[in-house]
């Protein structure tokens, strides 16, 4: 494959920053060789002028560099001048940021009093009925037109009052026009922008940072690359701000913006970052930090110049072709591995931790949705019978002698000392680190499933390159892909082995996943499901599309998402969007089964997909009535 073709960062083999254009935000530099920046947005009312006051102080002083506030009316708008005033009173002068969406006449009264504003060129010159166009090239080209004498007026403000902008694309709230030509794709997500940032070059305003924000992490971190990839060819390199949309809360939400916010931040992509989760935005900004600090680290190894070529298209999702072993590779779903191998000896309970219960007065195994497939023991002893669901993995010398003749259970070799092995079964496993590939010696274990390790930090450049030595040299084995960690915080765990493994599943690559933890068993293995969930790789539990609260929301999101998830939890592989607002309605929920949306104080609509099927239930009554059409349409099952 032509390079060319799927350039989107400087090197795909070494961690290298791509350098965007510097722009200003009031007093903050943002882009070229700047920092991160990490941002949020207020949920308060926009014109409850001391909530938004206190909630922004909150924030700044948790770490906030930006805050945004939505402007749905030119009253807010307006509003934003008052609250920017009475902070900077205090002694606060983060840069503001106006929220804009369908009002452009919001948007040119918040230019002239705050720092920067949002469009969302999905709703800025454009209606959202649903409704399908077939446009001729002269026709097509008619609307362009159309949208310039819109979007003009703002770029003329932000000019003259040296405001900045965010052009912000969701992949939810594509226009009508955009999907009728383009499609639900990445690539209409970036024409959509590409169409305001060609109207701002040619009016030479340059004060822009660019969002390919969706719920979706595959759909996210292919619009952001192409997005790249199309800058690229037309001159531009403006910054990028990074989102996960409608990510949700408590564990699911960190991994999911890790996930999709570190698959980009590995390749170099991103100068400010906001993570979206259902809690008080406050809260937002240390996850971010610590996402953020990641990309500090120094144990970084710099593989010799290549012209190596990766072999799939980063702008599309395939799942590299392997050859299945037992029930690792080929169509099967990525397993997940436990890890007891520091353990001194185990018991029946230790597998409460991966998803398997023993009852001793039944003498019976039961299983959770998240069971691991696999639970490597090194040197520890097995003293029971184990679940015929799970394959036990042992150091080679302790199966030889021990377990060699036992079903269900696999030697684990070191590509170091292969060559002293003999009489290897069917299935084995054998380490190699990324960054020392024996090609020669792999093709000589059709059988063996391959472990990628690597010491280093730079895992998603080395991994990438083992991947593309293997592509080379037409090898089909499975993988498991392994990350280490001692780190002793949990939530720094998620997010950097999140990040980690979240750009090689999603660009298709891994046929397992391993982490190794000094953690509790119970968190490293719902992280591990989670991540495959998050990339969408395996769902193996229900998936919430909830949106953080904001100025717009009409319920209280926290506490109608906890409601609903208490009610939901058990129904496997089923997405529910939450949605505070029309803004973030049906739009937003992406590819949602079910959708609860705000439409009113008090009063909330229901979806099947992105059908309105019950409109105006009272909020009371609603997360029932949410229920009772999950069950109309044979979705629901009774918990257990």
């Amino acid at each position: 494959m032509d390079s060319r073709l799927n350039q989107y960062c400087l090197d795909l083999f070494n961690r290298k920053r791509y350098v965007t254009r510097e722009i200003t935000v009031g007093k903050l530099k943002m882009g070229g060789n700047q920092p991160i920046r990490v941002q949020s947005m207020t949920t308060a009312d926009t014109m409850d002028t001391q909530k938004s006051i206190d909630e922004s102080i909150r924030m700044i002083d948790a770490g906030c560099e930006l805050v945004r506030l939505t402007a749905p009316s030119i009253k807010e708008a307006k509003n934003l001048g008052v609250i920017k005033t009475k902070l900077n009173e205090l002694g606060y002068n983060a840069p503001l940021v106006a929220d804009i969406h369908f009002t452009p006449n919001a948007a040119e009264v918040a230019a002239q009093l705050i720092e920067k504003v949002r469009v969302n060129p999905g709703n800025y010159a454009d209606k959202k009925k649903f409704e399908e166009f077939d446009f001729t090239d002269e026709g097509y080209q008619a609307e362009l037109v159309r949208i310039e004498k819109k979007f003009r007026p703002l770029v003329e403000i932000c000019k003259a009052n040296n405001t900045a902008m965010r052009i912000g694309t969701n992949h939810g709230s594509l226009s009508d026009r955009i999907l009728s030509r383009f499609g639900d794709t990445p690539k209409g997500m970036v024409e959509s922008a590409m169409e305001f940032l060609r109207i701002c070059k040619q009016m030479d305003f340059n004060e822009l940072v660019i969002s390919m924000k969706a719920s979706n992490t595959l759909v996210m971190v292919q619009a952001y690359r192409l997005l790249v990839h199309t800058m690229e060819k037309e001159g531009m390199n403006y910054p990028l701000h990074l989102g996960v949309t409608e990510a949700g809360d408590g564990e699911d939400g960190r991994i999911k913006s890790a996930v999709g916010i570190g698959a980009l931040l590995e390749d170099g992509l991103g100068d400010t970052i906001r993570v979206s989760l259902t809690e008080d935005p406050e809260f937002e900004i240390p996850v971010a930090r610590k996402l953020i600090e990641k990309f500090s680290s120094t144990n970084n190894l710099k593989l010799i110049e290549t012209d190596l070529e990766i072999q799939y298209n980063p702008f599309e999702h395939e799942r590299r072709e392997t050859v299945q072993n037992k029930n690792i590779g080929g169509k099967s779903v990525p397993v997940v591995f436990a890890d007891l191998s520091n353990k001194q000896e185990v018991q029946p309970i230790n597998f409460y931790g991966f998803g398997y219960n023993y009852s001793i007065p039944l003498d019976k195994w039961t299983m959770q949705d998240l069971a691991a497939d696999y639970v490597f023991l090194g040197d520890t002893a097995l003293n029971f019978e184990i679940p015929g669901t799970l394959g036990a993995v042992f150091n080679y010398e302790k199966w030889n002698s021990n377990y060699r003749t036992k079903k269900h259970t696999f030697p684990y070799l070191k590509s170091t000392d292969l060559d002293r092995k003999k009489d290897l079964p069917k299935t084995y496993f054998i380490e190699f680190q990324a960054e020392e590939l024996n090609t020669e010696l792999i093709k000589k274990h059709e059988n063996a499933v391959l472990v990628i390790n690597s010491a280093y930090s730079n895992k998603t450049q080395l991994y990438r390159y083992a991947r593309t030595i293997l592509d080379h040299e037409g090898i089909k084995n499975p993988v498991v892909l392994k990350y280490n960690s001692t780190e002793k915080d949990l939530e720094t765990v998620q997010l950097h082995v999140s990040s980690d493994a979240g750009n090689q599943f999603l660009d298709g690559f891994g046929d397992g996943i391993w982490i190794s933890s000094a953690l509790p068993t119970v968190e490293v293995n719902s992280m591990s499901f989670g991540i495959l969930q998050a990339t969408r790789t395996r769902i193996s539990k229900t998936e919430y599309i909830s949106c953080p609260s904001c100025g717009r929301t009409l319920f209280d999101l926290q506490e109608t998402t906890a409601k609903i998830r208490s009610k939901t939890s058990h129904l496997k592989g089923l997405k529910i969007g939450i949605m505070g607002c029309i803004v973030n309605g049906p739009g937003e929920m992406a590819d949602a089964d079910y959708g609860y949306v705000g439409t009113g104080i008090g009063k909330i609509h229901l979806y099947k997909e992105k059908t309105i099927v019950r409109k105006n239930v009272p909020e009371s009554e609603a997360v029932d009535a949410l229920i009772d059409l999950i069950k109309e349409n044979n979705d629901w099952v009774d918990p257990i």
